[in-house]
């Protein structure tokens, strides 16, 4: 894919951020579309940069490590969105802004230690699992009142909102119930800790309805660097397999 293509996409898809927007009497200023940029060259990242991209997500540790190694001149923000095994905390912490997948207390703890050793916070949404797959990460949503209390003891996470993983289903309105709960989740949240306010959910195939329950945040790949050769599956990979 050249840089006109990706360019044309990008226009498409603020086309339809605005439209989605518009039905819900929202914004567009109120989304930000994080660039997905996972299986694409560098090359291709660079095209992105020209074309005004800022920050990018990626899933998996070392892909993120690889990239942001190749362009260490150039003022990206990097986000991890994919799950972080506890043993690869120390390594990924000096690359990344954003953490979009937080899911234990045991990795929130290894993150904050890391992160105290460099003198650096780091902003995290906690991952939710809307939609009650077995396979899914993230935590219980009636876990997350004793979760967030217990996230206090960390200074160097700034817990900034909630993030989810909707049911893969064609069936819109199972998809829309997953955005609904994290969206109340984030409004009982709120009355304690006010500070959270943000909703990472959404991906090319339902950012549009992520944004009419109330998604700040959209992580969206092949909408704008076209299909990738290898399944989602393996970059959301079940509980228990590696996504490092």
């Amino acid at each position: 894919m050249n840089k006109q293509e990706i360019s044309g996409n990008l226009q498409q898809l603020q086309k339809r951020i605005e439209n989605a927007c518009l039905r819900v009497n929202r914004t567009s200023k109120q989304i930000r579309l994080i660039p997905v940029t996972k299986t694409k060259s560098v090359g291709m990242i660079k095209m992105a940069i020209e074309l005004g991209i800022t920050h990018v997500g990626e899933n998996k540790v070392q892909e993120l490590i690889s990239k942001a190694e190749q362009l260490p001149h150039e003022k990206l923000e990097w986000i991890l969105i994919g799950h972080l095994q506890t043993n690869k905390a120390k390594k990924i912490i000096q690359y990344i802004k954003e953490f979009h997948a937080l899911d234990s207390i045991k990795l929130a703890e290894k993150l904050n230690k890391e992160l105290q050793y460099i003198d650096k916070k780091i902003d995290v949404f906690i991952q939710v699992n809307t939609s009650n797959e077995a396979s899914k990460y993230g935590i219980q949503p009636e876990q997350l009142a004793d979760f967030l209390n217990e996230m206090q003891q960390f200074d160097q996470l700034n817990v900034v909102g909630l993030m989810t993983l909707a049911l893969h289903t064609k069936q819109e309105s199972q998809i829309r119930q997953c955005f609904q709960l994290l969206r109340k989740l984030l409004d009982e949240s709120r009355i304690y800790y006010p500070d959270i306010s943000r909703l990472s959910m959404g991906m090319s195939g339902d950012f549009e309805i992520a944004i009419e329950e109330g998604a700040t945040d959209i992580r969206v790949g092949q909408a704008i660097f076209g299909q990738r050769v290898l399944p989602d599956e393996y970059y959301w990979p079940k509980q228990g397999k590696s996504n490092g």
